[in-house]
Formats: C-alpha cells, sequence, structure tokens
C-alpha cells in the first residue's frame, strides 16, 4: 500500500536527536578504554561491537523473526552490512592505538560524512543541498582543528608515535570512516525499503558481531585478567554499541546516512571534553575552538526547516512506522 506524505526534515521525529545521543555515548569510548589499558584495541573492538552487534539482535529476534522474508529479499544489502560492522572497529581502535586518539577519532569519524555522501551519490543519485555542505564545512573544520590541538599537546610529551605508526594509523582511520559510511548507509536503505529499524540494525550488527566472535576468543583474555577490564568491555558492549546504535538505528528512521554520519561528527567533541574532566589532559584554545565549530555544524543541521505539505500530502499519523518515515527520508535530498 503507498501514501503520499511529506518529509520531516529537522529535529521533527526526534531523528536527529536521537543520533546526537547515540554520538555522546559513542564519545565516552576512548575514556573508558583508558580504565583498561591491558586490553590491545582488537579485543576491545570485538568485544564493544561484537557483543553489542549480538545483543541487538537478541533484542530483535522476534522482529527478525517476523521479517524474516524481508531481509532475505535484500540478503545483499545485509551481508554487506555486516562485512562493513565487523570491519569498522578492528580498524576503528587500531587506528588510535597507533596514530593517536586524537588523530585517529577525528579520521575515522570526520571521514565518514564524506564517504556516505559518495556512496549516496552514485548508488541512490542522491544530491547534496547547500545546508548540508554549510554543515559538513564547519564540522569537518572543527573537527581539524581539535585533531591539530590535541596532536601538538600529544607529541610534545613523552607519549609520541613514530611517522610510520601515524601514517599506518591514519590509513586504518579512512577505512574505518569508510565501514562506518557503510553500515550506515546499508541500515538505511534496509529501513528506507519497509524494515523496521530493530531488525534492520539487528540483522546487520548481529551478523557483524559473529563475524567478530573468532577475533574476540583470540584477543580478549585480558578482558577476564581483572574486574576492571571486565567492566570496561561490558560497559563498552552495553552503552556505547548496544545502546548507542538502538539509538542510531532509531535516527536513520528519520535522516539519511550522511546526515547522520555528520551529526556523529559530535562523538570527537565529546571525547576531548571528557579526556579533559575525567582523564586529566588539558585542550589548548585551538582545540575548543575546533569543538566551537562542531556544535555550530550540528546547529546547522538540526534546526528545523519548515516547509508547506504538498497538495494530497497527509501528515504521518501515530500509527506510522520507521519503515514509512525511512521511505519518506529516502526521496528527500539530503539536509
Amino acid at each position: 500500500m503507498t501514501r503520499s506524505a511529506v518529509h520531516r526534515t529537522g529535529p521533527t521525529g526526534a531523528g536527529p536527536l536521537f543520533v546526537l545521543v547515540a554520538s555522546v555515548l559513542w564519545g565516552t569510548t576512548g575514556t573508558a578504554a583508558t580504565f583498561a589499558p591491558a586490553v590491545g584495541p582488537l579485543a576491545i573492538g570485538a568485544v564493544a561491537m561484537g557483543l553489542g552487534g549480538l545483543l541487538q539482535a537478541l533484542a530483535a529476534a522476534p522482529r527478525i523473526a517476523r521479517e524474516t522474508s524481508a531481509l532475505r529479499a535484500q540478503r545483499g544489502v545485509v551481508g554487506l552490512g555486516a562485512l562493513a560492522v565487523g570491519a569498522y572497529p578492528l580498524a576503528f581502535y587500531s587506528s588510535m592505538h597507533l596514530a593517536g586518539v586524537a588523530a585517529g577519532t577525528v579520521v575515522s569519524i570526520g571521514s565518514a560524512p564524506l564517504a556516505s555522501a559518495v556512496i549516496e551519490r552514485v548508488v541512490d543519485g542522491r544530491r547534496l543541498t547547500r545546508r548540508w555542505t554549510v554543515g559538513a564545512t564547519a564540522g569537518l573544520s572543527g573537527t581539524a582543528l581539535l585533531c591539530a590541538a590535541e596532536a601538538t599537546a600529544a607529541h610534545s610529551g613523552p607519549g609520541a608515535h613514530s611517522a610510520g605508526s601515524t601514517v599506518l594509523g591514519v590509513g586504518l582511520g579512512l577505512v574505518a570512516g569508510f565501514t562506518y559510511a557503510l553500515y550506515s548507509w546499508a541500515a538505511h536503505r534496509l529501513i528506507s525499503r519497509g524494515l523496521t529499524s530493530g531488525a534492520a540494525m539487528g540483522a546487520v550488527f548481529g551478523l557483524g558481531g559473529l563475524l567478530l566472535v573468532p577475533v574476540l576468543l583470540a584477543t580478549g583474555a585480558p578482558l577476564l585478567a581483572s574486574w576492571t577490564n571486565t567492566a570496561v568491555g561490558a560497559y563498552m558492549a552495553l552503552v556505547p554499541m548496544f545502546l548507542g546504535y538502538v539509538l542510531f538505528g532509531w535516527g536513520l528512521a528519520h535522516v539519511p546516512a550522511s546526515t547522520a554520519t555528520t551529526l556523529s561528527l559530535l562523538e570527537p567533541a565529546v571525547a576531548a571534553v571528557l579526556a579533559v574532566l575525567v582523564v586529566g589532559e588539558r585542550l589548548p584554545l585551538l582545540g575548543w575552538a575546533g569543538i566551537a565549530l562542531v556544535v555550530g555544524c550540528l546547529a546547522v543541521l538540526t534546526v528545523p526547516t519548515r516547509s508547506a505539505p504538498k497538495p494530497g500530502a497527509t501528515v504521518p499519523g501515530p500509527g506510522d512506522g520507521a519503515g514509512a518515515d525511512a521511505a519518506r527520508s529516502e526521496r528527500a535530498p539530503v539536509l
């Protein structure tokens, strides 16, 4: 059954808010990992995304069962998204380990909006509007300033990284950014084709979590070496990854993947602030200027725009599901 409806932009439907809350949760992972320094990046990534993905699949099992036929019809998209989910945490946490938390986070998260825009342009033919361009430019400029400020502070101390490890870390950060954009696009594509966000995210992240189980078994012994390490692993899986990606899936039901990945530029800003408040790091003035630009980016992308409904348009009622919201999003241009 089809019906015409207007696409809700801005914070209407709480889509951007869900993504922003998820980004805040993701921004805590770097600080949380400092409490388990003996746990390697592969183990951290595998326990966070692996267990978090399996928990998503378990929580969404009834919806996945009801929508199995629809998922089978989109098995190519599901498989592509699952591969990206499996690769992302390994690249992301290794990037931070090799290049430093600042550079790794900024390259990984900062490159994702551009990768999302390219994927949506090439695959979906989606045009990029002036609003998205202005917001993305401000956000990327802010993350670059933040990275420069933190990298300068880091390289002036004893924990400096070699040029070779930095280059490799940046390369892995680009891989992380691309895979993040890819599984965000895959989830949005599934939702836009009628699946609920729970079934789409549960299937993609559940399969991705299964791919990470061998990595966890091979590298995860330090997670059981102390209660602190175990608590850090449990927190990473339950809060930033499980709860965070549930919220992210709800957000993808209302906004395109390129907008969602741009909103997630809040993550490195939150990580920097927590490093100052909790870990005791110092952030130069240039870094605070970068955070201000990121906040400006979020303001540009989340301020609502009002548009009059077209003749015959139907305003969605309380019974409309996530698939209907996403279908409207798929037809609309990027914010």
